[in-house]
């Protein structure tokens, strides 16, 4: 197969030398010994292989990039970003309701089996999963960027250890800020990386509180904010009793291209999820969204800045974890 050589636009190379800079000065002490190109020795065609293996599957099934986007900010979210997500068995992450409608993993279990070909026991999951994360954004027509690697993968995984950490589609705005701030998240990662919900499905009930069932069994809007149009095109598409295997699409707009219709569709009071509508109803975040929704090379900008943040929670390095040989389970 032919290898794409990707030239970068000035103003794509000063974007990277910016997160470079941001990178070293809010590097955590366990993120700062990540770097970039880690495995320029030990494994020169590692982000080759993992974003040839993204884009094979995306071509194949436009919901990836979704889906490796929602296992990324799930991994990170809870124990950091340490592959913990994708240990199987008993009580594991995998486990608790909030992740079992995950997807992705058999991407990067594929392209864990191809590393382990070229570069055996060398790229570790944390690294394969962040980078497919990245690479699904650019394929899905968001910006392109560096990250740093160097991460390696966790040996624990509980169920327990989710709900505190994951965000509810029914969080109010001061739940959100104290779960980003425990994580070393801003407010404007916040806005920026809620800017994921610009791709992707989502299940009934993830907004079904939005709507209440009167007297007569009817489905009725419980949330005005919504817009009126919108909210009776979502009751159509989960009716009563609608099957549990109905999904939606997080952006009614272009539902398979990440740019900033998300924020564009804020503004319109049409944000699927109610932590979507806090974002405009706040007065702390209503000017990052409504600047973000007239200004798309701004939210890629800051999308690059607050994903390098994002991938390099609680992260482990050195000799820390360990370089799992299959991704569903530890080394035992």
């Amino acid at each position: 197969m032919e290898q794409k050589v990707v030239v970068l636009s000035p103003a794509l190379r000063l974007h990277n030398l910016i997160l470079l800079f941001l990178f070293s000065l809010y590097a955590s002490p366990s993120s700062s010994e990540l770097s970039f190109n880690f495995y320029a020795a030990s494994c020169p065609s590692a982000e080759f292989l993992v974003k040839n293996t993204v884009s094979s599957a995306s071509s194949l099934d436009p919901t990836i990039p979704a889906k490796l986007l929602r296992l990324l900010f799930h991994d990170c979210m809870v124990e950091g970003c340490d592959a913990s997500v994708l240990l199987q068995g008993n009580g594991t992450e995998r486990n608790d309701p909030a992740n079992t409608s995950l997807g992705g993993f058999s991407v990067i279990n594929s392209a864990k089996r191809v590393l382990e070909i070229f570069c055996p026991q060398t790229v570790s999951c944390a690294d394969i999963l962040a980078l497919a994360a990245r690479d699904a954004v650019e394929f899905g027509g968001g910006p392109a960027f560096e990250i740093p690697t160097g991460r390696r993968d966790g040996r624990v995984s509980s169920a327990t250890n989710v709900r505190p950490n994951i965000v509810d589609t029914s969080f109010t705005m001061d739940e959100m800020i104290n779960l980003f701030s425990s994580k070393g998240l801003t407010l404007d990662d916040l806005v920026t990386l809620s800017g994921a919900h610009t791709i992707g499905k989502a299940h009934c009930s993830a907004f079904i509180d939005r709507f209440r069932t009167d007297s007569k069994g009817r489905i009725t809007v419980a949330d005005t904010s919504l817009d009126k149009t919108y909210a009776s095109e979502l009751i159509q598409k989960c009716p009563k009793d609608a099957s549990s295997s109905i999904t939606v699409d997080n952006d009614p707009e272009t539902s398979q291209l990440f740019d900033n219709q998300y924020y564009k569709n804020l503004v319109a009071h049409k944000g699927l999820f109610q932590s979507d509508s806090e974002l405009l109803n706040d007065g702390r975040t209503k000017g990052l969204v409504e600047n973000l929704a007239n200004d798309q090379e701004s939210f890629f900008q800051r999308w690059g800045q607050s994903f390098m943040k994002l991938t390099s929670i609680d992260v482990k390095t050195g000799d820390e974890g360990e370089i799992r040989r299959l991704c569903s389970a530890t080394n035992g």
